[in-house]
């Protein structure tokens, strides 16, 4: 009798597992053709995903099994196959690179989240003008070089290790800023920890619950924080900013400003792999103050609010913000971050006396349309030339066109109106220093 019930037992236990297997297997499948067919729908809910949307139980394809089980040939080649746009489908809020097969001479990567489209590191530049015959926009300049094989991003060419840091530069990948797994939480009290209460959502949104007693929610951009090992060598030291970010966050700004609420600890964060970049003797010519070095002058804070093109220094604190040169709030209180963060043009308040000037004031996370990331391009004097974008569809000179076309000069500023600059706008520098 015993025996029977054992067998029972066990039979019974096989029919579960089997049918477990098959849900498992079907639901993968599914998602994979949700994936496939432009349908795919964020699974990380602020922290750890499903497992087999990045890993596989066995061999990959048929082939040799990856590091990690890994369904793509690398890390970054894994995040992408949810990240970057399927060709010809309507692109998703948390895609953040334009698929390669569109991005033809004269067409412009086309997902606008704040960080910027990877896909502007394959848009190489040359013009030739005002003398010098060989002049050169190269894509891997435009950003962070991600390793993606599957996908044809490489590694830099140039730098071996990140500008400022020993991070080494055939390691980049998504996940040497992100946690893939999630870890990172943050509790009500405002300590950040890679254990403890469960995260219930993303933290990173203007309408993400708050944490309790009970639960955690995930850090801003599932960031990695203290502890985290990015590299072999590099242990990250700062934890994730503080920051929200509207939840309409991947869309054009003619109309209004993506306004995400940074509010303190960003060029620290950054500093986790760039960490003397702004230190003296680097052999810089300049250092330019940033994070709680960068705290605003009185000046700089008047510059900011009134300056809005060049020669037009009568604007008002009430509507003084540009997404183009963002700032820190300088606070940590995630109800004042949250009333802030919108893509509506609801809250449009310039800076104060707590703003700090921060990396992303200038840079953008993932890559932009210019050299060095940078949110305008400071290569050039007109940014806006005879009221139109520079570009070699319009006759703008080729030094300021740069060898681009006007369209993909519009989309490297996120769809802003050329009449919203002066006719002959300069650097956005002047944001701040207003020396135009």
């Amino acid at each position: 009798m015993l025996t029977t019930c054992l067998k029972h037992k066990s039979t019974k236990m096989f029919a579960i597992r089997l049918l477990t297997t098959a849900s498992i297997f079907l639901w993968a499948n599914n998602s994979h053709a949700a994936y496939l067919s432009g349908n795919a729908k964020p699974f990380h809910n602020g922290g750890t995903g499903e497992c087999n949307e990045c890993h596989s139980t066995g061999a990959v394809d048929s082939g040799a099994p990856r590091r990690g089980n890994l369904l793509g040939s690398d890390a970054s080649s894994t995040c992408l196959r949810c990240h970057q746009s399927p060709e010809g489908f309507q692109h998703e809020p948390y895609q953040v690179a334009t698929s390669g097969i569109e991005l033809v001479e004269g067409v412009a990567p086309r997902e606008l989240t704040p960080g910027g489209d990877f896909g502007w590191l394959k848009k190489n530049y040359r013009w030739s003008g005002e003398g010098r015959d060989k002049e050169a926009s190269q894509g891997e300049r435009h950003g962070h070089n991600i390793v993606a094989a599957d996908y044809g991003y490489s590694a830099d060419t140039k730098l071996s290790t990140a500008p400022g840091g020993n991070f080494p530069a055939n390691a980049l990948s998504c996940i040497s800023c992100h946690d893939p797994h999630g870890n990172y939480r943050r509790s009500v009290d405002g300590a950040i920890s890679n254990a403890g209460k469960p995260i219930i959502a993303s933290g990173s949104y203007n309408n993400s619950p708050e944490p309790d007693a009970f639960s955690t929610v995930s850090v801003y951009r599932m960031l990695a924080g203290k502890g985290f090992r990015a590299a072999p060598g590099v242990e990250f030291t700062a934890d994730p900013p503080t920051a929200v970010a509207p939840s309409a966050y991947n869309r054009e700004e003619s109309s209004t400003d993506t306004r995400v609420a940074y509010g303190s600890g960003v060029s620290e964060w950054c500093s986790n792999c760039h960490g003397s970049i702004h230190d003296a003797g680097t052999g810089r010519a300049t250092q330019h103050p940033s994070g709680k070095q960068g705290k605003l002058s009185a000046e700089i804070t008047y510059n900011y609010n009134a300056y809005l093109s060049s020669g037009n220094l009568n604007g008002s604190a009430a509507t003084a913000y540009s997404s183009l040169v963002p700032f820190e709030m300088g606070t940590d209180d995630y109800s004042v971050l949250k009333s802030t963060a919108n893509s509506n043009g609801s809250n449009r308040s310039g800076a104060t006396m707590d703003s700090n000037v921060m990396c992303l004031s200038c840079h953008r996370a993932h890559a932009s349309g210019w050299d060095s990331s940078m949110r305008w391009n400071a290569n050039t004097t007109f940014i806006v030339y005879d009221g139109k974008y520079p570009g070699t569809d319009n006759g703008a000179p080729a030094a300021i066109a740069q060898g681009r076309t006007s369209t993909e000069v519009k989309m490297a500023m996120y769809g802003r109106r050329a009449s919203d600059f002066a006719v002959y706008q300069r650097s956005l520098c002047n944001k701040c220093h207003a020396k135009d």
